[in-house]
């Protein structure tokens, strides 16, 4: 018989127990639990974790359905450990309170039991008490943590690093490269096909200076025809594409011809050729065409008969350059010979040269030592056609014969242009010593001949027969005979052509004694610093150049002033030398900095002016006077006239401007007379200066109304005057054979009215007019100027009749080739010379170019272009 339940003590159905034994039981749940549900969950947070990456939408679908299937079965075997999973009874839930509480006599267990068996009151009595007391020790109960034994299953955490995982995808996913939950559901969108990069330039020869046209670029895609020069270089390159692009040139007469990739062929209308299947040249999916454009045609690209692009080209023709005589060959003032000519091309001449043939072709039989010599021209700068080169060909042994010129010019592109040809003598230095003069003659006939040894070697005895009698100087002796010793012992043609050379000094030596090395160096100098600036030297280089030059220049001054000091004395001021030499100092200085400064053609340009300056001067040396010299200082005192009429009629127009500005102030103040000899206008300076009455006018005392009008007077007076002085000075120049100018004549009228005007009180008619007579003053002058000019060329090609090319050294210019003092007008034009703050401008943008050229990371295409502003010749 069960026993009743207890009256005392906790029985099965108190909230407390039930409270314990559901977190006992939860707490079992999950212990039993979770060991089964974390493997699932690793999976699940590794497919989450792959989502959140956006490895299913990187990968394609094969590799996204295998691993989506992957995940599935590896969530079903970690589905399959929970069919193991069991609830905890009631006597195992008891049991862990007790265990857990370390209660003894399982006092839970005993609160549920029941006795079975009789129904004897006193063991029903006892049972109860024993529940009872039990009952007591259930007073405080507690739970236990779950213990999962995860961690001796998974003793490395592996199980932490998914988590890291997830939690990194989480954040990842929300970036611009995250993936979705449902990218692995997702079927990846088909891939669109990308069109291939065309890129396709056209680079014109370096020689025309133009720029690259890119054919793809976006101000040039709507545009289909290009004009470019012929010999233009195509590029198409192609990016991405399949390999298989072509691209062929059609000509305007329909003939194709195919480009292969990687071959530089050149796109002219030859043959209509067959394409020939060729495996294409591609490195890392690119394709290379070249072609040389050199006829009108239509380039296409296409793919699989698919025209990807065309361009249609109208080439240009580079035609040959020009070259001309501008004028006769001539001889300059020291023998050189002097080449004026005109060259035109497309795109500028590469390179000029004057060819020298000789007149009469040599015998067959003779052996001549020299070839004929070598003259090279300079070329024009940018913008110009015309250019004049001059080379002392003097110590030539072709000098003083009778040859054939022809000039001819070679463009960038390869092609010649010859001149017509020119008959003259080449130019020789004259010689006044006899025997300097034979022994010229001589080494002539030997250089153009090595057969005549002989009759050389028997003129050389004939010189030196009698010593004593022929020579002042025992050393020219010596120095025949040494000639003589080599010309007999020579064996071959470099030892004759050491004879020649030696007999050259030895005839300079007689004529000049040792100016002829003084002079030799300076040209050596001046060469050496030609050729400098024409091949681009460094500023180091040119220094050194110039150092050169200058200390030739000194040398040859100095011989040149001992020697020609007693002939010159008439004709050179007494401080011609110093000024001189302060100019040729300043102009050399000039060069130099030129040089520098990257403005190659100034200098070349202000040294052929210094090379022009030397060579008068040695004309003056040689004794050539000028004709006509008393009639040239006429007309330089002329022009001085000329230069004091402008002078006062500039101080005459200054002076009415005054005056009317005064009497405009005296008119604007009518009515108060007592206060005008108060408020009187300064300016009486230049007029009364003219009167003698400097004093007055130079401390600006007022000026009555009365003073006024003489000085008005005064001024009409002076302007009748000059207008006098005018007429007369167009008479003397009638009588010295120059027509006066129309501005002359404007210029009288104009004076005439502006008198008119003074004597009326009108002032600012009287200036306005003034102002017209000093600019057709000024007109005229230029005029006159222009005349004298060609009267001194006429006389100029009179005095050298005796001498082809002959030319006189100026009246109006010393004898370094500088025009004269003169206190005559000047129009700025008589020299050319850069100003300093341009040199320090060209120097700056020099220096800049260096700078970025000097920049590695510089894009290629800007430094091809600074290399190419360097290289400008």
């Amino acid at each position: 018989m069960a026993s009743t339940p207890p009256k005392h003590g906790l029985d099965r159905g108190t909230p407390q127990l039930r409270r314990r034994r559901g977190l006992t039981a939860a707490t079992m749940v999950v212990e039993r639990l979770w060991p089964l549900v974390l493997p699932i969950l690793l999976v699940v947070g590794l497919f989450l974790a792959s989502s959140w990456f956006g490895l299913f939408r990187m990968v394609p679908d094969m590799i996204r359905i295998g691993a989506l299937a992957a995940f599935c079965v590896a969530a079903l075997v970690a589905l399959y450990p929970l069919r193991f999973f069991r609830q905890p009874t009631r006597a195992e839930i008891d049991r862990r309170i007790e265990a857990s509480n370390q209660l003894l006599h399982a006092p839970v267990r005993t609160q549920t039991d029941q006795l079975t068996g009789s129904d004897d009151p006193f063991a029903s009595a006892l049972w109860r008490e024993h529940q009872r007391r039990m009952a007591a020790q259930l007073g405080s109960l507690s739970g236990d943590l779950p213990n999962t034994r995860v961690p001796e299953r998974d003793p490395w955490g592996l199980r932490a690093v998914v988590a890291l995982l997830l939690v990194i995808a989480f954040a990842f996913s929300a970036g611009p490269y995250g993936g979705g939950l449902f990218d692995a559901f997702r079927s990846r969108p088909g891939v669109e096909a990308v069109p291939p990069r065309i890129d396709a330039w056209v680079t014109p020869p370096g020689y025309t200076g133009k720029a690259p046209i890119f054919l793809t670029a976006d101000a040039n895609r709507e545009q289909s025809a290009f004009i470019v020069p012929t010999g233009s270089q195509i590029s198409v390159r192609v990016t991405g594409g399949s390999g298989t692009e072509t691209l062929d040139y059609i000509d305007v007469n329909g003939q194709t011809r195919a480009i292969e990739p990687g071959v530089d062929a050149k796109a002219a209308p030859e043959t209509a050729a067959a394409r020939v299947p060729a495996t294409p040249v591609q490195t890392t999916g690119t394709l290379q065409f070249s072609a040389t454009l050199v006829s009108e045609g239509e380039l296409v690209l296409s793919q699989n008969s698919e025209a990807l692009g065309r361009w249609q080209f109208a080439v240009t023709p580079d035609n040959p350059p020009t070259i001309r005589f501008s004028e006769d060959p001539k001889q300059a003032a020291n023998g050189s010979l002097e080449l004026s000519y005109a060259l035109e091309d497309d795109y500028g001449v590469a390179s000029a040269q004057a060819l020298i043939t000789p007149a009469e072709p040599p015998a067959q039989t003779a052996h001549p030592l020299y070839d004929a010599p070598e003259m090279p021209l300079s070329l024009p700068r940018r913008g110009e056609t015309e250019r004049k080169t001059v080379r002392d060909l003097t110590q030539h042994p072709w000098a003083g014969t009778e040859v054939d010129l022809t000039l001819k010019a070679v463009d960038g592109a390869g092609q010649e242009g010859v001149s017509e040809p020119k008959a003259m003598r080449l130019p020789e230095r004259r010689f006044n010593n006899p025997i300097a003069r034979a022994l010229i003659e001589q080494r002539r006939i030997l250089a153009m001949d090595a057969a005549n040894r002989p009759a050389v070697l028997e003129l050389m005895d004939a010189i030196t027969l009698r010593p004593e009698d022929t020579f002042e100087e025992l050393s020219n002796y010596l120095g025949i005979m040494s000639a003589r010793t080599r010309l007999q012992m020579a064996r071959d043609d470099d030892q004759l052509r050491d004879v020649v050379d030696y007999l050259w000094d030895i005839a300079l030596t007689i004529e000049d004694g040792a100016l002829s090395s003084a002079e030799k160096r300076l040209k050596q100098a001046q060469q050496a610093l030609k050729d400098a600036l024409e091949n681009g030297a460094s500023d180091e280089e040119i220094e050194q150049r110039m150092a050169e030059l200058r200390e030739a220049m000194n040398e040859f001054l100095k011989e040149f002033a001992q020697r020609a000091q007693p002939n010159m004395a008439q004709e050179m001021p007494s401080d011609m030398q110093a000024l001189s030499q302060r100019d040729l100092e300043r102009m050399m200085n000039q060069i130099e900095d030129l040089a520098k400064s990257g403005q190659k053609d100034a200098a070349q340009q202000m040294l052929s002016q210094l090379e022009q300056m030397m060579n008068n001067l040695q004309a003056g040396r040689a004794g050539q006077q000028q004709q006509g010299g008393q009639q040239q200082n006429a007309m330089r005192q002329q022009m001085d006239k000329l230069g004091e009429i402008m002078r006062r009629q500039q101080e005459m127009m200054n002076e009415t401007f005054r005056l009317d500005q005064m009497q405009r102030g005296q008119q604007g103040q009518q009515g108060q007379e007592g206060q005008d000899g108060q408020q009187g206008q300064r300016g009486q300076q230049g007029q009364q200066g003219q009167q003698g009455q400097g004093g007055q006018g130079g401390q600006g005392q007022p000026m009555s109304p009365q003073e006024l009008a003489e000085a008005l007077e005064q001024l009409q007076q002076g302007q009748g005057q000059l207008q006098q002085e005018l007429q007369q000075l167009q008479e003397s120049l009638r009588g010295m054979g120059v027509q006066p100018g129309e501005g002359f004549g404007q210029a009288g009228e104009a004076m005439g009215r502006a008198e008119g005007a003074l004597g009326s009180g009108e002032g600012e008619r009287a200036t306005g007019e003034q102002g017209n007579a000093l600019e057709a003053l000024r007109r005229g002058a230029q005029d006159m100027m222009q005349q004298m000019q060609q009267a001194q060329q006429g006389e100029e090609g009179q005095d050298g009749q005796g001498q082809p090319g002959g030319r006189q050294r100026s009246a109006d210019r010393d004898p370094l080739g500088r025009p004269r003092a003169t206190t005559g007008p000047d129009f700025g034009n008589s020299v050319e010379v850069p100003d300093v703050i341009d040199a320090q401008r060209a120097r700056q943008i020099l220096d800049e170019i260096r700078r970025r050229l000097g920049n590695a990371l510089s894009p290629q295409l800007e430094r091809e272009y600074l290399e190419r502003l360097l290289d400008l010749r």
